[in-house]
Formats: structure tokens, sequence, C-alpha cells
């Protein structure tokens, strides 16, 4: 996608509406305990009031119901950017109505504007498709996206991680504000750069690690991959779903049987194709789901009352051997239930083969979520080429589908 970004065009002057992801998360007392998103967002926000514009910041936070929630305010995230900034934030407690109209009229060049939470609105989440179906859900969501529109005359989107979803703040408002500068801050180009240009050129060997619990959140990633890459290392819950096709026993692992034709499927698609599927040839299982559970390891059928939990020390060497001269790597997904020791073993050691083979020259992609988190907690994220603010985003980018929200923006 070879769209114009906010240095493509002058903001001098002018007010300037930017979607972002604030989706920070929060303790009890409303207190931020990981400020990444806001962090990344800072060049973009950063670039616009350094060249004169003044700046009105929308987000969602968290899945309040469509009407304001405490809870879900943004108004610690303006705290903590007011901090990052060495500048005061105007917080407005809503994104829509005659107080935030007359407050972003008076915006000067280098303001600062953080609209509360846009999901206290129920019309921010309206699907396009029910919207084109139903008139009355259109003119709601049309006429949220309008009061937003006319704050400003530049609408920039540097919200990754949301830009899957088609809400109004993504969708509609841009729409609305055709004939105006409809621009993608620095992050959304640089995820496009890593994600859009590691698919489309690879250096080779390309692996592919897909985890998580289940084969149906992954089957369209997978049948995409399966043509780009040269092997599929899958590890997590979805294994078991591949090992039931296979005619394997997995005893209490979670398993989706109703896909076990479709994996069967995947592998069959992958031979012909000449693309490798590797599954893990040893597994650690357990009687209970909690933190050092008896445990043991197995190779091939797992009993009854045992379920899967991680991938084996086996599986281990063999996908660390295997990610040893890989050039490009691409990671969505923990080999096995993370949060619980000793069940983060599998992770932890595919997160550390990916930062090695990046210390000799691959380029390594981490989509976002537990991957990442797994990452950072062994302070890894500098030794790998990319981490994805993007979970579902990214996930949906392997998987090779359009963003209709990206698409509408002005083309360099």
């Amino acid at each position: 996608m070879a769209k114009k970004t906010v240095a493509d065009i002058n903001v001098k002057g002018k007010k300037v509406l930017m979607r972002v992801d604030f989706n920070v998360p929060l303790d009890d007392q409303q207190n931020i305990t990981n400020d990444n998103r806001i962090v990344q967002a800072l060049p973009t926000i950063k670039h616009v009031l350094e060249q004169g514009g003044s700046l009105i910041l929308m987000s969602h936070l968290g899945r309040p119901k469509g009407a304001p929630d405490p809870k879900f305010s943004l108004a610690p995230v303006a705290g903590r950017l007011g901090e990052l900034l060495g500048k005061a934030v105007l917080f407005v407690p809503d994104c829509i109505g005659p107080d935030v109209k007359t407050k972003a009229a008076a915006l000067k060049p280098g303001d600062v504007m953080l609209l509360e939470n846009v999901r206290f609105h129920k019309e921010e989440t309206i699907k396009d498709k029910a919207a084109k179906e139903d008139a009355q859900l259109r003119q709601a969501k049309d006429a949220f996206a309008g009061q937003l529109a006319e704050l400003a005359d530049v609408y920039v989107d540097d919200a990754f991680g949301t830009a899957h979803r088609d809400n109004a703040s993504m969708y509609t408002v841009p729409m609305l504000m055709e004939g105006k500068d409809r621009v993608i801050g620095f992050l959304i180009e640089k995820e496009l750069k890593y994600l859009g240009d590691t698919l489309e050129q690879p250096k080779r060997p390309f692996v592919a690690i897909l985890g998580g619990a289940k084969v149906s959140d992954k089957i369209g990633v997978i049948e995409n991959l399966l043509r780009k890459v040269d092997s599929i290392l899958i590890g997590g819950a979805m294994a078991y779903t591949f090992f039931k096709a296979q005619g394997k026993r997995v005893g209490n692992s979670l398993c989706e049987t109703d896909f076990a034709d479709k994996a069967s499927d995947l592998l069959r698609q992958a031979e012909e194709i000449g693309c490798q599927i590797v599954l893990p040839v040893d597994t650690v299982v357990a009687k209970e789901f909690k933190a050092n559970a008896e445990h043991k390891v197995v190779e091939g059928d797992i009993e009854d009352g045992w379920e899967g939990l991680d991938i084996g020390p086996q599986t281990q060497k063999l996908f660390a051997e295997k990610l040893k001269n890989a050039k490009t790597i691409v990671w969505n997904g923990p080999m096995g239930v993370f949060e619980l020791e000793p069940f983060d073993a599998g992770t932890k050691a595919v997160a550390i083969a990916a930062a090695e083979a990046t210390d000799k020259g691959a380029r390594s992609i981490i989509g976002g979520g537990d991957s990442a988190s797994a990452i950072a907690q062994l302070g890894l994220q500098d030794r790998v080429s990319h981490i994805s603010t993007g979970g579902g985003a990214s996930l949906e980018f392997l998987e090779g589908k359009k963003f209709k929200c990206l698409e509408i923006l002005d083309e360099k």
C-alpha cells in the first residue's frame, strides 16, 4: 500500500484529527501498567506539533458497552501523554458535542487535545455491513462520525491495532472527510513496511511459527502462508487438532474436533505445494490446568485424563534448529500456556531462537499478543526486527486480507 503519510502533507496552521491506539492496560486504580502504545504513537504526534499543526487525538480503550464507564476512561492516558510530551494535554470528557467542538476550534498550533473513549458511544462499533442494511443504523453512525469529521482539516490514521475494523472513527470519519488530506502516520507506515515487505519479498529460508488455542483462528493464515513460506512450525493447543487429524489420541487436550478434517486438508495441501508443516514431536502434559501441576513429557498419544499444555524439550530443540538458519521469521501465538510455569518453557525457547537468528541477520516479525509479551518479558525486544502493535490486525494481514479503512486513504 503506497499511502501518503503525514510527512507528505502540510499541517501548518491546520487542525489534525488523529486516530491512535491508546488501548493500554490499566490496574484497578486506573494506573497504566504498560505505556508502549502511547510511546509508539509519539513520532507522529511530535511531527504534527513540530510542523505547526494542532492535534485532536481519538482512541478507544477496552470494551465498554456503548456508554460511559469510568473503568475505561482515557483520562489517565492524557496525563501520561502529557508527561511524555513535556506539555499539557487537554482532556475532554466526551468525543462529540458542543463542548468538544468549541474546545477544538480554540486549539492553537502546538496544542494537543485528547477526546474521551470513542466506544462510549455505541455508534462507534456499528458494523459497516449492518449500517448498509439498516437505514437507521447508517444514519446514527454517519451522525456520530460527522461530528468527529467536522473538527479538523486533516485525518491521520496511526492505529494499526484496529486497522482491521470498520469502526466509525477508522472508516466512516475519513469517508466523510473526502476532499481533505487523509493519510497514515509513521507507526502504520512502519507496520505496512515490515509486514508487507516481509510477505512480498522474503529472504529464504522463510519460517512461520504459529501457536495459540484454535486452528479455526489460523486457517486463513496457514492457507495464505503455505504458498509464501518454506516451513510452518505449529505449537500451542492448535497442534492437537492436527494430531487428531493424524489419528493420534489427544487425551483431555483442547482440540477442535470439528476442524480435524480441515487440518488434514492443510497437511495435504502443504505436501502438494512443497511447504513443510512441522508438528511437535513431544508434549508436556498435566492432569490439571494450573501452575506447577503434576506433569510429564510424552511422545505420540496423550492418555485420557492428561492434557497437553506445552511443546516438549525435543520439540523445542527441533524448532530452534529450524530457526537457526532462517533468514525471515514470522511468529504469531504462544507454544503453550505461557502464563503458567513450567508450561512457558516452549514459548521462551522459541523467543530465544528467534532472537538468535535475528542476531545472525534474519528479519523477525513478532505478531503481537502473547508472542510480544514473551519477547518483552525475556528482554529480547531489541534483538528482533519488529514487534507488531496489532495482534488481530497482523494476523489478518498475514491472512492476506485487505483493510478497508486504509484503502480509502490518499495514495502517494
